[in-house]
């Protein structure tokens, strides 16, 4: 690492991964359900294990990314965060409305809002958290001595991330204007502005594990950023079918839907195209395949299963069956899931000083998690056709269809399994990490402290953000 205050990610990166088992462990209790296995049931039903399953993925996912910006800030803008102190308050905040959140839903205590059940009050916890985490980020950005087109991008997206939560929380007595603005948060979050935050990830990702120059990694950034803008925010529209509102949502919407998979496309091109230009000697290869890996998949999961079943013909449907869990499991792995944890990858050898990388054990956890998840969103492919067969079009009843199709959630669990076997792998080669240590700090030849990215003991990257190829990397 290059700031002392980088550190601060590391518990993020802690607290991310912490939420991401809990929510494996309530995908299992869903999972159990579906198959007739209820022990469980009288004190976590169903519903409250969907909830806190849904929304710990937007809680950990957030708690990444939050976490990829107190690394990648700092050395973009070239200076520590003009405040450590202050973002340990914001994570130590941001982990008690969690907490709070969790143990309100198992006492029914939330708002009933499909995504956004979390409780009024801690709605605006979560405002003041997001806007000191900000500040930290904006206040050290603009305060440092380059704003790179990377980091831009990266902060642009959280902001309008934390300035699209607001829609959530207006009160509205017609169920058409709540439905309306709540799918500004929901889609607007996850195929609109989301989708800048992995873009200005995998942009520093491929900027340090390709060598390729920033100034043509950048350049690829306004593609992507034209690209989600443009398809993105009118493909909103394919929510707005059937709640109540004008009909030309439904043109807008089938349109817009269409063009969806061209940000994720551009995405994937850009990360193969990146790799392909570059020198492929950095020893970090965990960090490259799941910086690689999120780009492809995620074109997959988000962009084409995205558009197989939100265009209108089909959408009539599939709309609120599994098929959609099918498109938004592998939707959040490819895009986002897979993001964190190519900068987690990245960021634990730099932030300890240990070099785990170069074991097996993380490209193992890479495989089976992936192999995982290719075969938990085949079981709901198949469950979500069926299901769509036998209720839309053979008009079964719902609950005696979920009993026909039970057969492919053991399938999916037995995915699931090994799905969890790669995390957990992932997980403890992180403990096995260790926490970030002062030592850790880049140095030159002569003891002093580097603004650069070493290639051969010579620093590559000058405060200017242009790189020059000069030899295997060393780090």
């Amino acid at each position: 690492m290059k700031y002392k205050s980088q550190k601060v990610a590391y518990w993020f990166f802690a607290l991310c991964m912490l939420l991401f088992s809990l929510q494996i462990v309530y995908g299992f209790i869903m999972g159990f359900d579906r198959i007739g296995i209820q022990g469980l049931h009288e004190i976590i039903p169903f519903n409250v294990a969907r909830a806190v399953h849904t929304n710990l993925l937007v809680v950990w996912l957030l708690t990444g990314f939050m976490g990829a910006a107190y690394y990648i800030i700092p050395e973009e803008a070239q200076r520590e965060l003009i405040s450590v102190k202050w973002a340990y308050v914001q994570l130590i905040s941001l982990a008690i409305v969690g907490v709070v959140t969790i143990i309100g839903f198992h006492f029914n205590h939330w708002e009933g809002r499909k995504f956004l059940e979390i409780p009024r009050e801690l709605d605006y916890l979560v405002v003041v958290n997001v806007l000191l985490f900000l500040f930290i980020i904006l206040g050290t950005l603009f305060k440092g001595k380059r704003q790179t087109t990377t980091a831009l991008v990266l902060s642009m997206g959280l902001f309008f991330a934390a300035l699209l939560y607001i829609p959530g929380m207006i009160w509205f007595d017609s169920q058409v204007m709540d439905s309306f603005f709540r799918w500004w948060v929901v889609h607007l979050w996850v195929e609109g502005v989301w989708e800048l935050i992995m873009g200005g990830i995998l942009s520093f990702l491929l900027i340090k594990l390709t060598g390729v120059d920033r100034e043509v990694i950048e350049k690829w950034l306004y593609v992507i950023v034209g690209l989600t803008f443009l398809s993105g925010v009118l493909g909103t529209g394919h929510h707005y079918y059937y709640i109540g509102v004008n009909k030309i949502w439904l043109i807008v919407g089938g349109i817009f839907s269409a063009l969806e998979p061209l940000a994720f496309l551009a995405m994937a091109l850009f990360a193969v195209n990146m790799y392909r230009k570059g020198e492929k000697s950095h020893p970090n290869k965990i960090a490259l395949f799941w910086t690689i890996g999120s780009a492809i998949v995620s074109f997959v999961g988000a962009g084409l299963l995205g558009f197989a079943h939100t265009l209108p013909q089909t959408n009539l449907y599939t709309h609120g069956t599994l098929v959609t869990a099918m498109h938004a499991h592998y939707a959040f792995w490819g895009a986002y899931a897979m993001i964190v944890l190519a900068m987690i990858s990245y960021a634990l050898p730099n932030l300890t000083g240990r070099k785990r990388y170069e074991s097996s054990q993380g490209m193992m956890a890479f495989w089976l998690s992936n192999i995982g998840i290719l075969g938990m969103t085949v079981a709901f492919g198949v469950a979500g056709v069926a299901q769509v067969y036998m209720e839309r079009k053979m008009k079964m009843d719902f609950m005696v269809v979920q009993s026909e199709i039970s057969i492919h959630f053991v399938v999916l669990l037995i995915c699931a399994t090994m799905f969890t076997i790669g995390i957990g792998l992932f997980i403890f080669d992180f403990i096995k990490y260790g926490r970030p240590t002062d030592e850790a700090l880049e140095t030159d030849n002569q003891g002093h402290r580097v603004d650069g990215y070493k290639i051969d003991g010579h620093i590559i990257e000058n405060l200017t953000g242009t790189s020059e190829k000069k030899g295997k990397t060393v780090i």
